[in-house]
């Protein structure tokens, strides 16, 4: 088993490891830069990398051509909040409950707004 990592030994042989995953979301990205889900998969894989700025690179790219629910305004906020930008999270939870009521989503917006509460 020499020259294998460690960690593809304990990944199931469908899943790539989450640098090869990035890599690949931004290679896609190349030929596709308009494609929301490629930028929300890309969030999400470097939000669970721990790389907030990234991630949150990833998800302004999303929201800005997409209509979203609710849900990516939420990692918004709680990706910012982590990183400290507190204005910019309090205003990523407003749009997302805006967006969350606007589709119907009402459970959304109360976990939003009790977040917002209990700031």
């Amino acid at each position: 088993m020499e020259g294998f990592p460690l960690v593809d030994l304990l990944l199931p042989p469908f899943q790539a490891p989450m640098s090869a995953r990035i890599a690949t979301l931004r290679k896609m990205l190349e030929t596709r830069p308009d494609d929301p889900r490629l930028h929300f998969g890309l969030s999400l894989e470097y939000l669970n990398a721990g790389q907030l700025e990234e991630g949150v690179a990833a998800l302004q790219g999303y929201l800005e051509r997409t209509d979203d629910e609710g849900n990516a305004w939420g990692r918004l906020g709680a990706a910012l909040r982590e990183l400290g930008r507190k204005e910019e999270a309090r205003e990523a939870y407003r749009k997302g409950i805006e967006a969350a009521g606007r589709h119907g989503h009402p459970t959304m917006v109360e976990e939003f707004e009790g977040v917002l509460d209990n700031w």
